[in-house]
């Protein structure tokens, strides 16, 4: 178990090896139909004040691409909070105590994170953001990568 997790460890952190990229996917994720503002209901943005977010042309508000996600108010790293999501999903009998070795973060604290993935898996909500993840990893293929080219080969980046 060990060994597939260092491998699985590894395989995930090149694909997430900062924020920037963990935050591009969950806007990807976020925003694949198109913004729409969840104070007004407008679809007209511009870019926010911080990386990645979007500020809605109506009513001004800011929104994250972490804003009512498994990751909101998260306060660990963002790719140590992808990599115990991942791990949690692609090992449901994974232990706290493994993560806290792992990531040197507080058993406690990896302990409610779990609980939190687990909780959007089993109540059958699904988290998007959790299917998607683990969606993109298992498949090998990478969502960002493959949406980024249209079906001619153009580059829509």
């Amino acid at each position: 178990m060990e060994q597939e997790l260092k491998i699985e460890i590894e395989r995930f952190s090149k694909r997430f090896a900062n924020d920037e990229s963990c935050l591009k996917f969950l806007e990807q994720i976020k925003w694949e139909e198109g913004f729409v503002c969840p104070n007004c209901g407008h679809t007209n943005y511009c870019k926010g004040a911080t990386s990645h977010s979007r500020r809605c042309t109506r009513c001004k508000k800011d929104i994250s691409p972490m804003a009512n996600t498994l990751f909101h108010r998260c306060r660990i790293p963002l790719t140590v909070a992808f990599k115990m999501a991942y791990l949690t999903c692609k090992f449901p009998d994974i232990s706290s105590y493994a993560l806290n070795k792992e990531f040197n973060v507080r058993r406690m604290t990896c302990y409610n994170f779990q609980r939190k993935v687990r909780s959007c898996l089993d109540e059958g909500k699904h988290d998007i953001f959790v299917k998607a993840l683990v969606s993109t990893l298992s498949s090998g293929t990478d969502r960002l990568q493959s949406d980024a080219v249209d079906k001619a080969g153009n580059d829509k980046l």
